[in-house]
């Protein structure tokens, strides 16, 4: 007995000692992060800048993989199901966190128990895009068409429940409108079928954007902030050109599958927020159109929980279901 006591005892204190000397030597091998997203949105953007500089801090690649469809769900369940050991975590827009659970009750995955939470990265602020075809040129100008013509003006989403969905369900009920809702399979393509023609207007996050509108291929007409932008000042805001007090913007986080170690946790959220101390990172966020926020991990678990229960009840309200 006292023999197997013993041997029991140093099996144990072996692999204490391996865990904690494979923790203290984290990261030894490229992190991967999967985004449920497509290339090319406003959290992808984000992702590749602050990533980058992770990865010079760490001496560790970050490999990025973009598993976009089912509005987040299925690349969203590959980073729950991942192992724990900090070499596999999550890029997520608050749709991902806080949307849709309210929309898919039976999820395989449970945002609030099978994710560790890393930090919030940046606010995603956002505005209301057109083509020169529509002939709107303020978010009154698509107000008062949508009057005219109830249901006969449509507009592009990320797909159901997305933000681009809710910001222009909001849009539409606080103006007393009705628009037909057009979803995609991500907001890219919503974006560049705008771009195109193919659809008059959306609701999109700057940093999808940014590049469309600098390019002259979108036309942006109205900005979902309190206050005009500095990189935009001759844009009203929604709130100021059609619709008072509208306010709508979206985040990108960071999370681990359930059960990564606390210390390995702690290490990447103080990554994080290095890398969004560097002046350089913030000025490549800052073009795109994004407002560098950084947190614990206990205030984005807060922030979760938070906005969860608040979206809940908004698309109970607004009968907004899932097809």
């Amino acid at each position: 007995m006292r023999f197997r006591r013993s041997s029991i005892s140093a099996l144990a204190f072996c692999l204490f000692a391996h865990s904690a000397f494979a923790q203290a030597t984290y990261p030894d091998r490229p992190i991967r992060m999967i985004i449920p997203l497509a290339a090319g949105s406003a959290v992808d953007v984000a992702a590749r800048i602050v990533t980058q500089k992770m990865a010079q801090n760490m001496g560790q690649q970050f490999v990025i993989m973009n598993q976009p469809g089912a509005a987040g769900v299925i690349g969203a369940e590959q980073v729950a199901r991942a192992t724990p050991d900090g070499y596999t975590i999550g890029g997520f827009n608050d749709s991902i966190m806080t949307m849709v659970p309210a929309l898919q009750p039976k999820l395989r995955w449970d945002v609030l128990k099978d994710f560790e939470p890393i930090s919030l990265v940046a606010t995603v602020e956002w505005g209301l895009i057109t083509n020169g075809q529509s002939g709107f040129n303020t978010a009154a100008d698509l107000i008062a068409a949508a009057k005219a013509s109830p249901g006969k003006i449509d507009y592009g989403s990320g797909g159901v429940g997305s933000p681009q969905h809710l910001a222009m369900a909001m849009f539409a009920s606080g103006a007393g409108i009705s628009l037909t809702h057009v979803p995609y399979k991500g907001a890219t393509q919503a974006a560049v079928d705008v771009a195109a023609g193919q659809i008059p207007v959306a609701f999109q996050g700057l940093g999808t954007v940014i590049a469309l509108v600098r390019g002259d291929q979108v036309k942006l007409i109205g900005v979902t902030t309190q206050a005009r932008l500095a990189q935009f000042p001759d844009v009203p805001t929604v709130s100021e050109s059609g619709l008072p007090g509208f306010l709508f913007n979206s985040w990108f986080a960071i999370v681990a599958p359930a059960g990564t170690p606390k210390d390995i946790v702690t290490k990447l959220n103080e990554e994080v927020l290095k890398a969004l101390a560097d002046p350089e990172t913030r000025r490549k966020l800052d073009e795109q159109g994004l407002a560098i926020r950084g947190s614990s991990p206990e205030e984005l678990r807060v922030l979760t929980r938070d906005q969860l229960a608040r979206y809940g009840k908004l698309i109970e309200e607004m009968g907004i279901a899932a097809k």
